[in-house]
């Protein structure tokens, strides 16, 4: 009896269970995603502060290699198997996950900024708009990033160098006036002094370093290479706060710049002739360019409460290891307060409690939250949440926790306070300085708009290989044209013919083609070394490589590959041509369409909650029931484990909507509730409903359609097992008469 029936059954069965085990745990994780995505926006977390990565659904494919490569963990996340923004308020710029997207598919720019009035209003070469000669550098401009705040000073530096050289001498004036001995600074200082500028850095504090030395002790504050002028690549891509400020200072030191610390900014003046008078606590400084490069923290935000003027008030903390054996109370809730309450609690001795005016933690990287959730459950850091200081004691604080009737006075025993609640940007100072902060002044970006699924290079460039060989054929058509019996006496078979000449050369053409074609998984693995070239190029690469492959190997047999190793090779080959287009394609609007129906959910629900809202106002509860009965509707029939489970529970959940809308229509009624409001929350709740099932089937049909994905990579195997047998037989019978001397 044959097993193969048996054989057969068993690896069908196998590979359903894998399928169905795979799909459970996609939707498991789609769930969760979604579930954070919600979580985020009630928190306001999704909205960036400054930096923002665009995704274009038109392109995305799903890969996840954005997700891999962003540092902060929960800026992005893979819902209906593409790449969307969960967590903006986490992005800091780093840009990494734009620069790994194989198909270009994240731009990465600014939030929403067009009412905003902390964003100064500057030109291309961060020049002030309407005071030529006064640029604006590093954290000030909106930028956080030490590797950003590097490239615009030198950048500025540059430009200044550039215009001299066009410019009358002035011997008066300081070529170059720098102020704020940062990353930017610096930066710009180095590159004045390459471009040989007569130049000064003033700095406010005394000693060099900027924001980034107010860090806590061993703070993270680099992670990405970054080359200074005259100093060239640093030697490490990522640096503790220590490291980075001893190493600004050696550099200082052996370039001797002309650095000038303890002078604190007055203002900057225009003169006459041209030119800038920088004010200082310390004199006056003239310059025919001046470069601002501050931060926006500005002066410590102060809680204006009785007591805050004693000895034990700071508003940073340099070093937890100081601190043990003491009460302490940290104010504030974002990452600098969240990581000086972890960093003291972790001394021995230390009795903690953390004020936070908000009910939950706001914006918080994913590293802190994970571990102040942790200190919380040990009970490490106490956590007052909605509560302020009221008053600040020699031996204690007082806090007020709560609002309202439920207002409560709390006390802590205390030996020292943290405020870190932010800081004064010195935003005045900068306006009469000259730079405006009006969003009519800003200069208009272009919108990012999606591009498509920018096949059409793609198909550009198959097109003209086609073309060519289609030229070589017809060139050759009297050979082509017989078949393999008649081509064996063609004066052209040793030419052409698999095995020989430019046949034989097409082949090993084709397979070299194909290993640098799969070299581009290489690249995209995170794990191994391999960082030639940006990731798109090699996805442009591994899409023209692939066609080209195909072509040649389409001319190497001769186009008659026949039933043979080769032949089927070739087959593989053509499916995977095949797959990968198409695949492309289908995998980019289908759940573009899933993510598109997830965000008109998103919309009926917030018009359902602002609609509810008013109801719980004057309907003490009801807004809130309807809400969560309507959203437990759609909770239900979405997340059903299999299809067939969730196309019933559309059948059912019509019935179960209908049921509810009677209900809440009736109640409605009884609360006296206006008949056009109980018609438009009918509206919305069916919208609602069906929206949601709409965003279900839209991901299963995208599961589906993910199986191009299993079968582009196990052809992909199989092709490449079948080519080496075809080169081993091609090696092993070379000389032997018949088809393998074809």
């Amino acid at each position: 009896m044959s097993l193969i029936p048996l054989v057969a059954v068993a690896l069908g069965l196998a590979v359903a269970l894998a399928a169905t085990g795979t799909r459970r745990f996609e939707l498991r994780q789609l769930r969760r995603g979604l579930e954070e995505r919600q979580q985020a926006k009630q928190r306001g977390s999704h909205r960036a502060r400054l930096q923002f990565p665009h995704v274009d659904l038109s392109r995305c494919i799903g890969c996840g290699t954005c997700v891999a490569a962003c540092p902060e963990e929960g800026v992005l996340e893979i819902l209906h198997g593409q790449a969307l923004v969960v967590h903006g308020g986490r992005c800091v710029g780093h840009g990494r996950c734009a620069a790994e997207c194989p198909v270009g598919a994240i731009a990465l720019t600014l939030g929403d900024v067009e009412e905003r009035r902390d964003i100064p209003a500057l030109t291309e070469n961060l020049e002030a708009r309407g005071t030529p000669g006064l640029f604006l550098a590093g954290e000030v401009t909106g930028y956080a990033l030490v590797r950003t705040a590097i490239a615009h000073g030198s950048a500025i530096a540059g430009e200044v160098a550039r215009r001299l050289r066009a410019e009358e001498p002035r011997p008066d004036l300081l070529d170059l006036c720098i102020v704020g001995a940062g990353p930017a600074g610096l930066a710009a200082a180095l590159e004045a002094k390459r471009q040989g500028l007569r130049f000064r850095l003033l700095e406010q504090e005394d000693a060099i370093g900027g924001t980034v030395a107010k860090y806590p002790r061993n703070k993270l504050v680099m992670t990405q290479p970054v080359e200074l002028p005259l100093h060239g690549k640093l030697s490490q891509t990522s640096y503790l706060k220590e490291g980075l400020i001893e190493l600004w200072e050696r550099i200082a030191a052996e370039q001797d710049l002309p650095l000038r610390t303890g002078e604190e900014l007055l203002g900057v003046e225009p003169l006459e002739a041209g030119g800038f008078v920088v004010r200082t606590s310390a004199g006056a400084h003239p310059a025919r360019y001046v470069c601002l490069a501050l931060g926006r923290r500005g002066t410590p935000r102060r809680l204006g409460v009785p007591g805050e003027e004693l000895r034990k008030v700071s508003y940073a903390l340099q070093d937890a290891n100081s601190h043990r054996g003491r009460k302490l109370l940290v104010v504030g809730g974002g990452d600098s307060a969240v990581e000086a309450a972890i960093g003291l609690a972790e001394q021995p001795g230390n009795q903690v409690t953390l004020s936070y005016r908000k009910s939950s933690f706001f914006r918080l990287k994913a590293r802190n939250e994970a571990r102040i959730e942790q200190a919380i459950a040990t009970r490490s850091v106490e956590v007052v949440f909605d509560s302020r200081v009221a008053g600040i004691l020699p031996d204690r604080v007082i806090l007020v926790a709560g609002e309202g009737e439920g207002q409560r006075e709390l006390e802590r025993a205390n030996d020292e306070v943290f405020v870190m609640v932010g800081g004064i940007p010195p935003y005045p100072l900068l306006e009469a300085s000259g730079v405006s902060f009006a969003p009519e002044d800003r200069r208009v970006m272009a919108p990012v708009v999606d591009q498509g699924p920018g096949l059409l290079g793609a198909l550009a460039t198959g097109l003209v290989l086609t073309l060519a060989a289609l030229a070589w054929v017809l060139y050759f058509q009297g050979y082509y044209q017989l078949d393999p019996a008649g081509r064996a006496h063609h004066s052209l078979h040793e030419l052409l013919r698999p095995s020989r000449g430019v046949g034989l050369a097409f082949g090993i053409g084709s397979a070299a083609l194909i290993l640098l074609n799969l070299s581009y998984l290489l690249r995209r693995n995170p794990r191994l070394p391999l960082r030639l070239g940006s990731l798109q190029a090699w996805m442009t690469s591994h899409v023209a490589t692939g066609v080209l492959a195909f072509v040649l190997a389409l001319l190497h047999a001769a186009l008659d590959p026949g039933q043979t190793v080769g032949g089927h090779a070739l087959g593989c080959l053509t499916i995977l041509v095949g797959t990968g287009a198409m695949g492309r394609y289908l995998y980019s609007f289908v759940p573009r369409a899933a993510n598109g129906r997830e965000m008109a959910l998103d919309e009926v629900e917030s018009q359902l909650a602002a609609l509810s809202s008013v109801w719980d106002q004057t309907h003490r509860g009801f807004g809130e029931r309807v809400r969560t009965e309507i959203e437990e509707l759609v909770r239900v029939q979405r997340w059903e484990r299999s299809f067939p489970s969730r196309l019933l529970a559309l059948l059912a959940g019509q019935r179960s909507l209908r049921r509810a809308l009677s209900r809440l229509r009736q109640e409605g009624k009884q609360r006296d509730i206006p008949e056009s409001q109980v018609r438009k929350l009918v509206t919305l709740a069916r919208r609602a409903h069906r929206t949601s099932l709409m965003a279900a089937h839209f991901e299963d049909l995208r599961g589906l359609l993910a199986s191009w994905r299993y079968l582009h990579r196990w052809i992909a195997l199989l092709m490449v097992l079948l080519i080496a047998t075809h080169v081993f037989t091609a090696l092993r019978y070379a000389d032997l008469p018949g088809d393998f001397g074809r």
